[in-house]
């Protein structure tokens, strides 16, 4: 099996046969078809041959042998038979989590996340990190520090089975400045920063970058809700609230790789001297965490159980009923343009406080008058605060062994 880095990325859209892995018996198609098989286990979880053979279309020959190989390969596994049925007992396949592995690197205005991800997708290890506003310095000597000790827990076989290392961070880790209060040297060193050719140059290893949202996105795309619905909306609620678009299963980055930026849409007309607000000012959790820190509170409470708690219950609901009306404005604007079937909304903090928000966006959105525009429905993210990191890991793992290199991203250029 061809392991060889892949600049491109792919991974599927719906389990439920939306996206159907389709194979060929013809020649020449051997690498295609092995990632066919590969596509059909993980949509649909371990399989027999026979069940190979049926969804992919291809013949129980050609099972036979592409099985082998990704036997021989270590990229399947073969699982107890199942037995109490006629004739010879069905040995199911599935993924070999150790056959492959890549590493998801999200880098946040306040904290950085170091994720070691297996081939089916699964966190192995993680390393965390907070900082108030970190230098690219002192992020890189993070990063190196997380890969010396992915490198000592790995064997030595596995180490050579990391496909690459994907990056999400902000497209401009110095944008709003103002609002953070961040130190302008810091910031300067970001703009001159190759953030992507450093970490390559000091991994060794193939790097891909995406930016925050879109990453996030492309987890819960993969490994959430996302693979049942075709189109829509992602809302990530951090630092700054952002999120990404995906139209018929795929992740739609825009021309500048900033599509979906929710964030920055403006919640009302601009007057004379005023730019006007945008959703980020009212509707991200450095709002929250604002409001913490004036009541003598731990800031860092938004992202746990906390927040929905005494003393910061009532701090809590105060940007709730700011943020929500804030958040139902952007849906029906967002609504107006795209004929969306949901719209999906997770961050870093907690169930509790995810669900109260969504509850009070739904109720906000009744407030609003939507003749003329269909009502998108509004659905819990499930994947959370390692979105980001776990959406990076999956750029180098599902390019490599996906049928279709974009199969879950479109570049629009």
């Amino acid at each position: 099996m061809n392991r060889s880095p892949d600049k491109r990325t792919a991974e599927p859209a719906s389990k439920t046969a939306k996206l159907k892995p389709r194979g060929s018996s013809q020649g020449g198609m051997r690498q295609y078809n092995e990632r066919v098989v590969l596509q059909a286990i993980r949509l649909n979880g371990r399989l027999p041959g026979a069940e190979i053979a049926r969804l992919t279309r291809l013949t129980a020959q050609s099972i036979s042998m592409i099985t082998k190989r990704l036997l021989d390969d270590e990229l399947l596994i073969k699982e107890t038979p199942q037995r109490g049925k006629v004739g010879q007992p069905s040995v199911p396949l599935a993924l070999n989590p150790d056959g492959a592995f890549a590493i998801g690197v999200k880098i946040g205005r306040r904290s950085l996340d170091v994720l070691l991800v297996d081939f089916t997708g699964a966190v192995r290890e993680r390393w965390d990190l907070q900082y108030d506003f970190a230098s690219p310095e002192q992020v890189l000597a993070h990063i190196a520090d997380s890969l010396k000790k992915i490198r000592a827990r790995l064997p030595d076989a596995h180490w050579d089975r990391i496909q690459g290392i994907g990056v999400a961070a902000p497209l401009n880790m110095g944008g709003w400045q103002q609002l953070l209060g961040l130190d302008a040297n810091i910031v300067e060193r970001w703009a001159s920063f190759a953030l992507e050719d450093e970490i390559a140059a000091m991994a060794g290893l193939p790097v891909q970058s995406i930016k925050d949202t879109s990453a996030a996105c492309v987890a819960e795309l993969v490994a959430g809700r996302g693979r049942d619905i075709r189109n829509f909306v992602y809302i990530f609620v951090d630092t700054f609230i952002g999120g990404g678009l995906v139209l018929d299963s795929h992740l739609r980055i825009g021309q500048h790789g900033n599509a979906g930026a929710l964030g920055s849409l403006p919640l009302g007309m601009a007057s004379q001297g005023r730019n006007g607000t945008q959703l980020l000012n009212i509707a991200s959790l450095y709002q929250l965490e604002n409001r913490y820190l004036a009541a003598g509170l731990d800031g860092k409470a938004t992202s746990d159980e906390r927040s929905m708690s005494d003393p910061y219950r009532p701090h809590t609901d105060a940007w709730l009923a700011e943020a929500a009306p804030a958040i139902a404005l952007a849906l029906l604007n967002t609504a107006c343009l795209l004929d969306l079937e949901g719209v999906i909304l997770d961050g870093c903090f907690s169930r509790q406080l995810q669900n109260e928000l969504i509850g009070r966006v739904v109720a906000a959105m009744q407030t609003f008058n939507w003749e003329g525009v269909s009502e998108p429905q509004l659905l819990a993210g499930v994947i959370g605060s390692d979105a980001r990191a776990l959406g990076g890991a999956l750029l180098p793992l599902y390019a490599n062994f996906a049928p279709d290199r974009d199969l879950f991203l479109k570049l629009d250029y």
